[in-house]
């Protein structure tokens, strides 16, 4: 159900040709995460400045944020080659060495959704992140040895949206971790003007702005919905977004004001209605929603806890006062409360 919904944060088949040509290249290129960007830009130049490939990097947060990205723009700033891949397609061992052996000297491997490796592979992993070494085991039973090649220096770039699922070995090998949280809307408003430059569409500051209002934080929403509401400009509109052209298009999408759409209203509306506000646990939500417990975990929560309309308890996951507001219910004493406690805490 997430692909076909607009706003979700995971990659849709329209994105993977429109993605590239807008991603940013270089740090000077990147908008928001600025607390990340400096950390990156101070290790990358340290790293230039020694000679040395730049130490193995974990990314994490939810999807769309500009994990794959960054990935990329560490490897231009290094000036080496990206290589990439992603945890579920590398089933074996004899994968992942033939990776890493044809890999050149300070290379960048990006491997997507890490925390999905198979474990016999993540145990190859270690020496190549340690000691830059391949362990390769030729031969059956007592006749087998082991025989070690030496890799060229490389970066591991890992990307995850569940850190957690990560096994600790494999997380203390990263020198660097850095979290990637929910964009402003200011900082996605300037995302949506650079990428209407790129894709010569005319927008007005007051246009952007309202679609990055209704872009959940995430960058790739925001591409995602001003090529939708270019094409009702288009062909109901003057081919200008301005405001009011925004507001006309994200309504028809049935997108609110907050960036809720008829899923996240559903959702709610059931654990009002349904389930008196919670708690309700997170299998019983999936369950309802038609998804697994983990895209409800990665996808569709994030942005309502961070919107205050939900809470996490040690009993399940409860609906507070912001939700009941929006949505025009009114608001029952214990959501007041639960939202007192938060607050106290």
């Amino acid at each position: 159900m997430q692909d076909e919904r607009l706003i979700t944060s995971s990659l849709r088949e329209e994105d993977v040709k429109n993605e590239y040509s807008l991603r940013p290249h270089f740090l000077t290129e990147y908008i928001g995460q600025e607390t990340v960007k400096e950390h990156m830009q101070i290790y990358i130049e340290a790293a230039k400045t020694r000679g040395e490939s730049l130490d193995h990097a974990l990314l994490y947060g939810p999807p769309g944020l500009g994990k794959t990205t960054l990935a990329g723009i560490i490897a231009n700033e290094m000036g080496v080659s990206l290589r990439v891949t992603s945890g579920p397609a590398i089933t074996h061992a004899g994968d992942l060495a033939a990776l890493l052996t044809n890999l050149s000297p300070g290379d960048v491997l990006f491997i997507d959704e890490i925390h999905r490796l198979n474990p016999n592979v993540e145990e190859v992993l270690y020496p190549a992140m340690e000691d830059f070494a391949l362990d390769i085991i030729i031969g059956k039973g007592p006749g087998a040895r082991s025989i070690r090649l030496d890799l060229p220096k490389f970066t591991l770039v890992g990307a995850t949206t569940r850190l957690g699922m990560l096994s600790s070995p494999l997380r203390d090998r990263f020198g660097i971790k850095e979290q990637l949280e929910l964009y402003s809307p200011e900082s996605l408003k300037e995302i949506i003007v650079r990428s209407a430059e790129i894709l010569k569409i005319e927008i007005d500051e007051e246009g952007a702005l309202e679609i990055a209002s209704r872009s959940r934080g995430t960058p790739r929403v925001a591409n995602r919905l001003l090529r939708r509401v270019r094409d009702y400009s288009q062909v109901r509109g003057s081919g200008v977004v301005d405001l009011e052209t925004a507001q006309e298009a994200l309504s028809m999408l049935k997108i609110d004001e907050l960036g809720l759409d008829a899923v996240d209203r559903k959702m709610l509306t059931a654990m009002i209605e349904i389930f008196k506000g919670g708690p309700v646990g997170l299998d019983t939500i999936a369950a309802y929603t038609g998804e697994d417990a983990g895209t409800v975990e990665d996808v569709y929560e994030p942005y309502l806890l961070k919107l205050g309309f939900l809470a996490r308890t040690s009993r399940g996951r409860v609906v507070l006062p912001a939700a009941y507001i929006h949505l025009d219910y009114p608001v029952p004493q214990q959501a007041s409360q639960v939202q007192q406690m938060r607050l106290e805490v």
